[in-house]
Parts: structure tokens; C-alpha cells; sequence
């Protein structure tokens, strides 16, 4: 199961991914830096941005089917960035990312910045203020809101796809004129169902927790401990159907790496942990939940360890 613009190794060269390493790295600093300057409600915020995370990694394993044998899956960028901010968003997508790297050999260690800055950096920053900005130059309310989030999330796969061309193009692994096309036509209905689980999801919050989609709704009476039970078990029920019901079609990337003749450059990975999402002695469903039940705990550890960091950063 490789996810949607998950770069591998041997697509990029060096140069190329030494400088998005950087630029991601940036942004994580800065990013640490301005969520360490949160006063209220900080708690909160550390639940919220946990359940955010957990809950886009286990939707990025759910990849669904669109024409021509291909599938696609939820980024996350501009639904991360909605929720919680722009920086926040962007620690919650640098963690999704890492995690994915790191404990699944899903997209290549030295095309992890690259694969962080196309999967999160483009949503959950440009995408986010996108979706704010249409929101408010449409009047406001939930229709435009919930169109704005539609138009920027479609937009972020969009643009994620125009940059790992140009990524792939200065690496000399494809001609960008041959690339861009292919990579914007096959994306172009991926980003349809980027836009389509982003609304759903931000309507049902915006039912069930209307004071997380809008700062000025009154508080329910409804407590932290059910928000992070339901949550928990949207989690779950999210995992669970990835694992049953996932498309094994090739991603957006990987069809068009094959149809253009560059899928034979990926490079294997150093070492492997939990690759390709499986775990040793379980098969099929089993091996996927367990996979997945892994993952959700990792990003929710790092997301409240890089949190912590932040706060205490801003302490001394």
C-alpha cells in the first residue's frame, strides 16, 4: 500500500532533497516556535492536534479507487490546517510524514523533507489560509466555509503534484513538460476526493464539536473524556476500513513513475521495521489493524512529546 505523492528514494537526487530537507526543517522549527507561544487552553490543543493526527494517518491508509486503475488517498494538509491552525497543522503533517518514513518505509528517507513538504507544508499552511481567505470573501457562514475547504484541499493535491514534478524534473528522472501533464491529469480526480473527505469531515465536526470548527461557539456540555472517545473511535472504525476495504490499485505517483518508465529508479529501503504497512507472522486484515493501531500510537507520542518541547521551550 503506497500512499499518494509518497516520494521513494532514487527519484530525487541529492541536491534536490538536501534542499527540501532544509525548507521542511525550517518550517518545523518555526512552526515548534509558534505553538510553544500557545497560553490557552494548551491541553487542548495538544488533544485536538493527537486525534487530528491519528485520525490522518489511519485515512491515508485508506486509499480509494478512481479511473483507470488508479487510487488515491487523503492528504490532510488543509483539514490539519482548519482545524488547529496553519503551524500546528503543519507539526501534526511533519509527524504523519516522519511516521510513515520511518516505522513503514512508506516514501524514502532522503526524500522525507520532500515528501513532508508536498504532503503538509502545502496544505496545512497555504491551503489552510486558502480555505480561511475563500470562506471570507464569500460572506462567511458554513456553505462558504465548507467550499473553501473543498477548492483549497482540491487545490493542495493539485499543487503537491506540480511540485513533485518539478522535484522529479530538476532530479533528471522525467522531462517536466512530459510529467506535469501526466501528474496533473491523474491528481486532478484524486484531489476531488481530498476535497470530498476534508468537507465531510469538518461538517461532522462542526455537528458534533462546533466550538473546535468555530472559536466563537459556545462550549458543549459534552466533556473532553466522550470528544476523545468518540474521536478515538473514529480512529478505529477509520483503520478498520483501510485495512478491509483499501484499494490495491497504484497510487497517483506510482502510476505515472510506471507509464512514464522511472519506477524501476526506487531505491530499497536502509532497513525495514514495519514495511509496506504488514507485521511479521499476521496476514491480510489482521497484519493492516495492527499496523495501524501502531501508527496511530506513534503520532500520537510524537505529538505530544514535540508539544511538550514547545512549552518547555517557551519556559526557559
Amino acid at each position: 500500500m503506497k500512499p499518494l505523492l509518497h516520494i521513494p528514494d532514487g527519484f530525487l537526487a541529492p541536491q534536490v532533497a538536501l534542499a527540501f530537507w532544509v525548507a521542511s526543517a525550517l518550517v518545523a522549527v518555526v512552526a515548534l516556535r509558534k505553538i510553544g507561544r500557545r497560553t490557552p487552553a494548551a491541553a487542548t490543543q495538544t488533544i485536538l492536534m493527537g486525534l487530528s493526527g491519528a485520525f490522518i494517518f489511519a485515512a491515508q491508509m485508506f486509499n480509494f479507487p478512481v479511473a483507470a486503475g488508479t487510487s488515491g488517498h487523503l492528504l490532510g494538509g488543509v483539514l490539519a490546517g482548519f482545524l488547529l491552525g496553519p503551524w500546528a497543522g503543519s507539526i501534526v503533517m511533519t509527524t504523519v510524514v516522519g511516521t510513515q518514513a520511518l516505522l513503514f518505509q512508506d516514501g524514502g528517507l532522503l526524500a522525507l523533507g520532500a515528501n513532508i513538504f508536498n504532503m503538509g507544508v502545502i496544505g496545512s499552511l497555504g491551503g489552510s489560509l486558502l480555505a480561511r481567505g475563500t470562506a471570507t470573501a464569500l460572506g462567511g457562514g458554513r456553505r462558504a466555509t465548507l467550499f473553501g475547504i473543498g477548492l483549497a484541499a482540491w487545490l493542495s493535491v493539485m499543487v503537491a503534484a506540480g511540485v513533485t514534478t518539478l522535484q522529479l524534473g530538476l532530479s533528471g528522472t522525467t522531462d517536466i513538460g512530459i510529467g506535469l501533464p501526466a501528474m496533473l491529469g491523474t491528481h486532478a480526480l484524486i484531489g476531488v476526493g481530498e476535497a470530498l473527505i476534508s468537507v465531510a469531515a469538518v461538517s461532522f465536526i462542526a455537528v458534533t464539536a462546533p466550538e473546535i470548527y468555530s472559536k466563537s461557539a459556545p462550549p458543549t456540555a459534552v466533556s473532553w473524556r466522550r470528544r476523545v472517545a468518540v474521536g478515538l473511535a473514529v480512529v478505529g472504525a477509520t483503520a478498520g476500513a483501510a485495512s478491509l476495504f483499501a484499494s490495491a490499485s497504484p497510487d497517483g505517483l506510482e502510476r505515472v513513475a510506471t507509464d512514464l518508465g522511472f519506477a524501476d529508479q526506487s531505491a530499497a529501503a536502509p532497513f525495514e521495521l514495519f514495511a509496506g504497512y504488514s507485521i511479521p507472522g499476521l496476514d491480510g486484515a489482521q497484519g493492516g489493524i495492527v499496523a495501524s493501531a501502531i501508527g496511530v500510537a506513534a503520532v500520537i507520542l510524537v505529538i505530544v512529546a514535540l508539544t511538550r518541547l514547545a512549552a518547555s521551550r517557551k519556559e526557559s
